[in-house]
């Protein structure tokens, strides 16, 4: 099995990354150091920089990733400053301000940058969604509580492991797992 370091300090981020690149045929090693990220709504960036810092002070093939809250009602913010406004704002201010019919749609997107030694690779996956008048489920793992995807009538927090079936996270994780197979890492 191949063995992946993915820098990040979220548990709940690495359990769900661990079981869906399990699938795979990859096992993810957890590094929990922190690089000071790139205050920016461009996403892209923003990984590509906390990518390269990673692989810099770790000095092994890794990755790392950013989710994101893009809110149509805010012109797509606040995407890489998801983190700040979660942090300021909690569940329910939040769906106080965005769990207004006409001003809750939004999209959760996952940008996962890969630093394999010689280059820089990206993956995304997003998934359309609705916030809630109030949050709903468990609050642990951030706005899980205040995010229902398209088509469902459950938050992400409700769905439990479910969520792995159909999360941006997902969707960014199967197209990092492709390229590891294509390129023979796997």
């Amino acid at each position: 099995m191949l063995e992946i370091r993915f820098l990040s300090g979220n548990e709940l981020k690495i359990e769900e990354a661990s079981l869906i690149l399990k699938e795979a045929g990859v096992s993810v090693v957890p590094v929990n150091a922190k690089v000071e990220e790139l205050q920016t709504e461009d996403t892209s960036r923003l990984v590509k920089d906390k990518a390269l810092k990673a692989f810099e002070r770790i000095g092994r093939p890794l990755f790392v990733e950013h989710t994101g809250l893009y809110i149509d009602y805010m012109n797509g913010l606040p995407g890489g400053l998801t983190q700040i406004f979660w942090d300021t704002l909690q569940a329910d201010k939040f769906t106080q301000l965005f769990g207004k019919a006409g001003e809750n749609t939004l999209v959760a997107k996952t940008v996962i940058g890969f630093v394999d030694g010689k280059k820089f690779h990206i993956f995304e996956g997003s998934i359309k969604g609705i916030v809630p008048v109030k949050p709903l489920g468990n609050r642990e793992f951030q706005w899980d509580c205040v995010f229902i995807p398209e088509g469902k009538t459950q938050t992400f927090a409700e769905m439990g492991e479910k969520k792995n079936e159909i999360s941006m996270r997902r969707k960014a994780l199967d197209q990092f797992a492709s390229f590891l197979k294509k390129r023979g890492y796997v």
